[in-house]
């Protein structure tokens, strides 16, 4: 088995809504595709250590469509 983040594999979906205006938020994916130009093509195993505390975790970018809002979700990993 494996443990691996359900929304970075498309097996679940959260719903966020924007604490500034009650609008939806989406994913945009992993925070560690945004540290450079090439963090998302680097392997996740060093991307993650820079990403959080908990290895058990994935921290996603959740931006709202209506006022431009951003936050960080923290979603724990699963076994697969």
């Amino acid at each position: 088995m494996e443990i691996i983040c359900p929304l970075c594999n498309g097996l679940k979906e959260i719903s966020e809504i924007c604490p500034n205006c009650r609008a939806s938020m989406y994913d945009t994916g992993p925070i560690e595709n945004y540290f450079d130009d090439y963090s998302p093509y680097l392997d996740k195993s060093i991307t993650q250590i820079l990403n959080s505390t908990n290895p058990e975790s994935c921290v996603h970018l959740f931006k709202c469509n209506q006022c431009g809002m951003d936050m960080r979700i923290s979603v724990s990993k699963e076994f697969h």
